[in-house]
């Protein structure tokens, strides 16, 4: 019996890049896989929703849409996506072009070959990515936190690339609603026992001006979270 990996797309005014996204999803070649799309609709405001559906018309077998009519967040969208996922692997690709979905067999890898439940794809750890400073000093921070609270040896704690053994992550009671789903499942996952495995990943930073969305407030949010299933939850 072959694996079947869910691949969840949260969305949220992506109408720019998630056709492509998916695209370039379906094209990667993973021998003796079945891939499963669920794509979670945030809410979004502009042409998104009529393209995931055009797209759904077009792979009506392998692509599942949730739609929320308001904005709640990445992390709610991730949640809606994991409840309807079928795979024995959950892998999370955000909406934009950042990430290269060509490296879903190295982010595999570890978890098909039993030895890892769960992999980060770590932009720190690869070689020529372009990398704003205030990126690398944030998630500096956040990561060297991380590691301090929960004695792990993390490099990119806030990676979009996430992948989870199925029966693993439906073990954790998630309850994020925005970006704090970053901290808050590494977290969990650290207190559950976890090790998680890093593998080098490419990265392709975007601009506000070209949607990208995570700000300071979000990092004030990632640093309560992370305190919080420290030590009060």
């Amino acid at each position: 019996m072959s694996t079947r990996l869910s691949i969840i797309i949260p969305v949220y005014n992506e109408e720019s890049t998630i056709e492509e996204v998916v695209h370039r999803v379906f094209a990667v070649e993973l021998p003796d896989m079945e891939k499963e799309i669920i794509i979670a609709d945030d809410g979004s405001r502009d042409n998104s929703a009529e393209i995931v559906r055009r797209l759904q018309q077009q792979y009506p077998q392998l692509i599942k849409v949730h739609t929320s009519l308001i904005n709640l967040g990445k992390g709610a969208a991730i949640r809606f996506g994991i409840e309807f996922a079928t795979g024995d692997i959950i892998l999370i690709q955000d909406a934009d072009l950042e990430l290269n979905p060509n490296e879903y067999p190295a982010l595999l890898k570890p978890i098909l070959r039993q030895e890892a439940s769960v992999v980060y794809g770590s932009r720190f750890r690869g070689s020529g990515n372009s990398i704003p400073l205030r990126t690398r000093i944030a998630n500096y921070f956040l990561t060297a936190l991380t590691n301090i609270l929960y004695g792990s040896h993390l490099t990119d704690m806030a990676t979009a690339y996430k992948v989870f053994r199925a029966d693993v992550i439906r073990k954790l009671t998630l309850r994020s609603a925005r970006f704090e789903f970053e901290p808050e499942v590494t977290a969990k996952l650290l207190r559950a026992g976890y090790r998680i495995v890093e593998v080098p990943i490419s990265y392709q930073p975007r601009s506000v001006r070209e949607g990208k969305k995570i700000g300071w407030v979000d990092g004030v949010e990632y640093i309560y979270t992370l305190l919080k299933y420290r030590f009060f939850a």
